[in-house]
């Protein structure tokens, strides 16, 4: 919390942080990505600016430990760019960006890893779907495919999801 704060009161500082992120095979990147994640949770319009750098990146991530923040941030973004208020959004995502957190958490949620970032990628796919109608078909294939090997954590969220989309159909 020290350094989010830090990068709070020295915005300056917000892009070296992310770049930090990126770097690929640093020691550092997990836990300036766990920075990054309590930083945007603070103040997302931060990221405004630096969003194509951000959403360019994020299949660069490969390690667990930076991929669950990263995810996080994600979930945030598409939140906020979903909400019911459009006056109370702190950034805009554009289509370059929503194709970019599209294919991440795609990625997230077929590929080996933990729960928590395939959990937010869900909700992620399923608020995008709202604009790409090709989205929630996959999403279902996917939640349907992996259930059964999946643990209960993950269970009980596609389970969820899986409801929404039932009820949107």
């Amino acid at each position: 919390m020290e350094c989010a704060d830090l990068i709070l009161n020295n915005p300056e500082l917000f892009k070296p942080l992310m770049k930090l992120i990126f770097k690929e095979n640093t020691a550092l990147s997990h836990k300036a990505a766990w920075v990054f994640e309590f930083v945007c949770a603070q103040d997302l319009g931060l990221l405004e600016q630096h969003l194509n750098d951000f959403t360019t990146s994020l299949m660069k991530v490969k390690d667990d430990s930076a991929i669950r923040p990263v995810a996080k941030v994600c979930l945030f973004l598409v939140e906020n760019n979903y909400r019911q208020n459009p006056c109370t959004r702190d950034s805009v995502l554009n289509d370059d960006h929503k194709e970019a957190i599209t294919e991440a958490c795609f990625n997230w949620l077929i590929t080996k890893g933990k729960v928590a970032p395939k959990a937010y990628a869900m909700t992620c796919l399923y608020l995008l779907g709202k604009d790409f109608d090709w989205i929630h078909p996959e999403l279902r294939l996917v939640l349907e495919k992996d259930y059964a090997q999946q643990s209960a954590g993950y269970k009980a969220k596609a389970r969820h999801i899986m409801e929404a989309l039932n009820a949107k159909t």
